[in-house]
């Protein structure tokens, strides 16, 4: 039988403060969760028992007359806040649980024009959400009335247990019954929220549309979320939008890219025209002999830079259109035309004619 002062290192004539001590510090060597080995788990055992046994004035004075050497009773269980206050600091008892709570996120989808990302835009939106009760102002009260401190745990939210067992008397800590756990209760919940402190209710929400942002892109607005329970903080609102494709104009990165027809002649002759963009009216000169599939860039007109200064280009591709019908004088005319050009034959077309097509192809399908 080992013994219980040689167990803890310590002297036959130690005080309770040299006793405790060294318990301490055995326990934050030996305890299982602290050292897995299997040794220093048994190691435990014989540390906490002789603990139990002298740490108790009457226990330890019988011991050291010789009697309950072999006594088991509660070891490592009756005195359980010791070992709470050894590795958390303070004794078991863990308190009561607050009433409010971190409102739940939300995710609002927000359709928008290709227009609105060129230079970014707000919009208002309506949206269906938890919101603080403006009767009791997240209190959950009816007004009036106030929480009470608990009369069964006395506003400590846990109530302890003392259960006999083959290893002595357990000690265990769980919720309230009657306040589950809060510490305190509602005499009279609020008629309005029944006493959650917070109702649904629909609100208006400023959004920012970034410009810049691509489709499915999703923007966070922190603390716009819903109320939590009795008026705890708002959780967030993540805001992801859809670009809506516009008819005329796709887009690639920040670059918008449009076809423009092109009569023959004005293709053959050159021409200046006027075009309506996206954000106004835009001049486009067109050379002398363009070819159908040229493109004519517009530098610093597409869509603004999501991060940064600055904007993509717009890039019309060209498409010579001829025409089908020709009266007779125009056919006449065009014969002389063609009396003045040597023939050419059909032929293959190069890859830089065919480098618009490619990309006509995969943005507008």
């Amino acid at each position: 039988m080992s013994d219980h002062y040689e167990v803890l290192g310590v002297a036959r004539d130690a005080s309770d403060s040299d006793i405790k001590k060294a318990y301490r510090k055995l326990a934050r060597e030996l305890h299982p969760d602290v050292n897995p080995d299997d040794s220093a788990a048994d190691r435990f055992k014989l540390v906490t028992h002789a603990y139990d046994v002298l740490s108790d004035p009457e226990q330890r004075r019988n011991y050291d007359m010789g009697g309950g050497q072999s006594g088991m009773g509660g070891f490592g269980f009756n005195n359980m806040s010791d070992i709470f206050d050894t590795f958390f600091g303070g004794g078991g008892q863990r308190g009561p649980r607050s009433r409010q709570e971190r409102g739940s996120d939300a995710l609002l989808r927000v359709d928008v024009d290709l227009v609105d990302v060129i230079f970014g835009d707000t919009r208002d939106v309506e949206v269906d959400t938890a919101v603080l009760c403006d009767t009791c102002e997240g209190s959950c009260c009816a007004p009036g009335v106030s929480v009470h401190t608990c009369d069964v745990c006395g506003g400590y939210g846990q109530v302890q247990r003392t259960v006999r067992s083959l290893l002595g008397n357990v000690v265990t800590s769980a919720p309230c019954g009657s306040c589950r756990g809060y510490g305190t209760v509602i005499p009279s919940p609020c008629p309005s929220c029944a006493g959650h402190g917070r109702v649904r209710a629909r609100k208006v929400v400023t959004v920012t549309v970034p410009k810049g942002i691509d489709n499915g892109m999703r923007v966070q607005m922190t603390g716009m979320g819903e109320v939590g329970e009795a008026g705890g903080p708002n959780g967030d609102l993540f805001v992801e939008f859809q670009v809506t494709p516009d008819e005329v104009f796709a887009r690639d990165r920040d670059d918008l890219f449009a076809t423009i027809d092109v009569d023959m002649v004005d293709a053959v002759k050159g021409t200046t025209v006027t075009l309506e963009a996206l954000d106004g009216p835009v001049e486009l000169t067109i050379k002398p002999g363009i070819q159908a599939g040229e493109v004519i860039t517009v530098p610093g007109r597409g869509v603004g830079h999501l991060r940064g200064n600055g904007r993509g280009d717009v890039k019309f591709g060209v498409q010579v259109v001829t025409p089908t019908k020709l009266s007779a004088k125009e056919s006449a005319i065009l014969e002389q035309f063609a009396a003045l050009r040597p023939p050419v034959a059909p032929r293959f077309a190069t890859h830089k004619q065919g480098l618009f097509t490619k990309l006509r192809d995969r943005l507008f399908g």
